[in-house]
């Protein structure tokens, strides 16, 4: 057998390891791998592991050889699950590495919608508060946490952690998720989507992308909303119908949101949410602490073993 990893860099960008694959079979790393090149570069190889190279249906057609497919994130839709599971490829994928760097990162966002601290710092770093005659200031509304409702679309591992950090600051909980009603056993409710934007305080995603999920947040979904409301995604940019998004930020019909993921990563420099209001992005980077791409490769090579050992682990189709 032997071992090829597409797009490495992002995981690994030179401050870990791939040392947990090398004693399961001769291993390549490519850094970044072009469409063009991936059918070559996969022509001998048993297995592989990608994170956002993309393996469709005509490409996986003329690997005969490739048996197992590990792709190095939680969703699996840069593969075509169905093409492979037709030529039985195994495909694999690594469930809840990101969880407590996500979580953070939904109230890193959401912190600083609410409290501004990166623009009152790079204001008080401009001469702002030296030059000032007060003690103190501030631009726009300071909002504080505890008391506001977070509701969460998506209640799995992800979902379940938000609500702790949520709880934590004095939030009331709700969630939604397609086979969950009542109460939530740690404290809230499950609610259907309509209630959930009517009454939340702050919106944030956590559920796949699938063409029933695709474009959830749209205009209607917005307009459901509290123009005091703020949403989150840290999940998949197609959830949110981005024009939609920036018009009702034009429109003030909408406090704030802050975005981790988009619909085209990275973004064109004209794209119109880097100028909307009130909208703070970052560039994909919740998944990312050193600690969970830590555990993404541990648990990479844990798949490859078990499914050398005949065993396979996380698997999303059987071969």
């Amino acid at each position: 057998m032997s071992i090829v990893v597409l797009d490495g860099y992002t995981t690994n960008p030179g401050d870990l390891s791939w040392e947990p694959l090398s004693p399961l079979a001769p291993c390549t790393v490519w850094d970044h791998t072009a469409p063009a090149d991936v059918i070559t570069r996969l022509a001998d190889a048993e297995i592989v592991l990608t994170n956002k190279t993309p393996l469709a249906a005509e490409t996986l057609a003329a690997l005969p050889k490739l048996k197992l497919i590990s792709v190095l994130a939680t969703g699996v839709n840069v593969v075509d699950v169905a093409a492979a599971k037709a030529q039985g490829i195994a495909v694999c994928n690594v469930p809840a590495y990101s969880t407590p760097g996500v979580a953070q990162a939904v109230f890193a966002l959401l912190l600083e919608l609410t409290n501004r601290t990166g623009h009152h710092s790079d204001t008080v770093h401009a001469g702002r508060w030296s030059a000032g005659p007060d003690f103190s200031y501030w631009d726009g509304t300071l909002v504080e946490l505890a008391g506001l409702t977070l509701g969460i679309v998506g209640y799995g591992a992800i979902g379940a952690a938000v609500a702790a950090v949520g709880r934590a600051f004095g939030m009331r909980i709700l969630g939604n998720r397609r086979t969950a009603e009542g109460p939530i056993p740690e404290g809230g409710d499950f609610v259907d989507l309509d209630r959930l934007f009517q009454e939340s305080d702050v919106v944030t995603l956590h559920c796949p992308l699938t063409p029933q999920t695709e474009g959830l947040v749209n205009a209607a979904r917005l307009a459901q909303m509290k123009p005091t409301a703020y949403l989150i995604n840290t999940a998949r940019g197609p959830l949110v119908q981005e024009s939609h998004l920036c018009d009702a930020l034009q429109a003030g019909c909408l406090a704030g949101a802050g975005l981790d993921v988009l619909s085209v990563e990275p973004p064109a420099p004209d794209h119109p949410l880097l100028q909307a209001p009130n909208c703070v992005i970052t560039p994909h980077i919740a998944w990312a602490t050193r600690a969970a791409r830590q555990r993404l490769i541990q648990q990479s090579a844990v798949n490859v073993a078990a499914f050398l050992a005949g065993a396979p682990v996380n698997v999303v189709t059987p071969a």
